[in-house]
């Protein structure tokens, strides 16, 4: 194994600002960025879903969990959507099974999105191996372990978060 201070990554420098495993780190960062892209792509090829109809599936999911009513402006704006865009998303996603339009309990012009029961027993037959072997691997963790990964992946997506394409 070549000494983390000799070890370069594609854009870093070796030995990055004195800690010899940052370069090592980011790497691995990267590379499970990569996996976890392919294992999106298999999961979405599998469901015969684009990925923007997996990430609307998997919000509806997690709303109806937690007991929220989701309409298609909210789910629009949370995907970054425009209303034409998302019309068309609902209705493929209604055509081919994944949710249901239900009337609004209180405003009789709006709807709510409702993953089918269909939808949540697909996903978690798809995904759930591989939840249940990244939840293993989570747990297999000391504490000291699990605070570090923790502190360092919110501050990594606080630097992300930080970043504009604009320059400014």
């Amino acid at each position: 194994m070549t000494p983390p201070a000799e070890r370069e990554g594609y854009w870093y420098p070796p030995k990055a600002h004195g800690q010899p495993y940052a370069v090592d780190i980011l790497n691995a960062l990267r590379e499970y960025r990569a996996s976890e892209t392919a294992m999106r792509r298999r999961t979405r090829n599998s469901m015969a879903m684009g990925e923007t109809d997996l990430l609307a599936l998997r919000y509806l999911l997690e709303a109806e969990t937690a007991g929220q009513e989701v309409r298609p402006k909210e789910l629009a704006a949370r995907l970054g959507m425009t209303s034409a865009s998302m019309t068309a998303l609902v209705d493929r996603m209604a055509t081919s099974g994944y949710i249901t339009r239900q009337p609004h309990p209180s405003d009789r012009r709006a709807i709510i999105l409702r993953p089918t029961r269909g939808a949540d027993e697909e996903v978690r037959h798809t995904l759930g191996k591989m939840h249940g072997r990244m939840i293993e691997v989570a747990e297999s963790l000391s504490d000291e372990e699990a605070k570090a990964v923790l502190h360092f992946l919110l501050h990594m997506r606080e630097a992300v978060d930080e970043i504009d394409v604009d320059g400014e």
